[in-house]
């Protein structure tokens, strides 16, 4: 594979017994692209999200993150930064201490202006010494996207981002994933909410019982998107 290519899976499958989440796929993502994955409940979004994270290891086949291997190279996996349905957040410490403590994980050298910086990102730096366990579901989100983009990560995987965000939360996510797209992040969102994706993707995935349906070059039209994608998702998300 070319070496501009951020994201490459070869024959990549994964099964739990005798249940198969993800069917033999092949798929390559170039640096700097922003895919839409869309897929019902139970489609293999969240298990392919985790392949390319490294959380897990494929049944069969190959994953590589920049050309390596994400569960074997740390520098692969530090490349990415990854937003799941868990927020793996401390509701015991402060938004502060969750960050700081994720920045020593990282090994970050400024953890000071990194920490800031993320804080500012998600519009929570008046409240950085707030403990977590107070804090609501949306500001949970919000503290959970500052640690996803705490180490400046070249690869973004979100899984649902918008969930719990209000109206604005959700406009100042927008922004800032409009913000990492022009600066290059290579970035693979999982969202329901298609109007929240208008804008910030080029290429659109579409997985259906761990297989692909549709693998579609995108321009900005939300009606476009919305047909393309209404017969793979689920009518009650």
């Amino acid at each position: 594979m070319g070496g501009n290519d951020a994201i490459v899976l070869e024959g990549a499958a994964k099964r739990f017994g005798t249940r198969t989440a993800l069917h033999p796929t092949d798929l390559v993502i170039p640096r700097g692209q922003a895919v839409l994955l869309v897929g019902a409940n139970g489609a293999g979004k969240s298990t392919l999200l985790r392949l390319m994270a490294g959380l897990c290891r494929p049944s069969e086949g190959r994953v590589r993150i920049g050309g390596r291997d994400p569960q074997r190279t740390p520098e692969a996996r530090a490349k990415i930064g990854l937003l799941s349905h868990q927020t793996l957040l401390y509701d015991e410490l402060t938004a502060r201490e969750n960050l700081r403590f994720f920045a020593q994980l990282y090994g970050l050298d400024d953890p000071d202006e990194r920490l800031a910086t993320a804080l500012t990102a998600v519009g929570l730096n008046e409240r950085p010494n707030q403990r977590v366990g107070s804090f609501s579901r949306g500001m949970k989100q919000r503290l959970a996207i500052a640690r996803a983009i705490l180490h400046s990560p070249s690869i973004l995987l979100l899984d649902e981002p918008f969930t719990g965000l209000d109206t604005g939360a959700s406009a100042a996510l927008h922004r800032l994933l409009h913000r990492l797209r022009q600066e290059g992040c290579t970035c693979v969102l999982v969202t329901h909410r298609l109007d929240e994706a208008d804008g910030l993707v080029d290429r659109l995935l579409v997985i259906e019982r761990g297989q692909w349906r549709l693998d579609q070059v995108l321009t900005d039209d939300l009606a476009r998107l919305r047909r393309l994608c209404a017969p793979y998702l689920d009518a009650d998300p």
